[in-house]
């Protein structure tokens, strides 16, 4: 049986998984995906914004399409997160975190056309798939085959939310 000062210590003793990954590709993949993370909740957020204030002739088509979306883009949140823990890292603990670690932008308009929506999202998932590829190439060099395989689905579901979006903001 494990001692009262034994058991103190350990909840003292800082997060630490094992990981067969070198501790730089950690640190490394550990930013790349936690910067990745902040890009997908802001990305959840503006297509629930953009959701919730749809209009015009076309609203149940596109205000459908977003809620489609913004439920595929937050199921992979709790993925990413795992995956950091996993391989020993440490990953977003706040909102602010958040902020300060997004490369895609929020939109606070008042008022947004609907087809404008629709495109800005469409370049946030191109900008995001961009993202996930330059995460993916570290993991691939780490030799981080769970990870990249994770990335695979995550490119393919952005790439097809990207086509999506232009075929349905497509002219004639």
């Amino acid at each position: 049986m494990a001692k009262k000062k034994d058991l103190l210590a350990r909840r003292k003793a800082p997060l630490t998984t094992p990981s067969d990954i070198a501790p730089a590709a950690v640190k490394n993949i550990t930013g790349a995906l936690n910067a990745l993370l902040a890009d997908v909740f802001a990305l959840y957020l503006k297509t629930k914004n953009f959701h919730w204030h749809m209009s015009g002739p076309h609203f149940r088509d596109y205000h459908l399409l977003l809620d489609e979306q913004g439920e595929q883009i937050f199921a992979i949140t709790d993925d990413i997160a795992e995956r950091v823990r996993k391989i020993g890292g440490i990953t977003v603990r706040s909102i602010g975190q958040i902020s300060r670690l997004q490369r895609i932008k929020d939109n606070d308009a008042e008022y947004v056309d609907p087809l404008d929506m629709l495109s800005e999202l469409r370049e946030d998932n191109k900008a995001l798939v961009l993202s996930m590829r330059a995460a993916h190439d570290l993991c691939d060099e780490a030799g981080d085959v769970a990870t990249t395989s994770l990335l695979e689905n995550w490119i393919d579901e952005a790439q097809r939310r990207s086509w999506f979006l232009f075929e349905t903001t497509r002219k004639g």
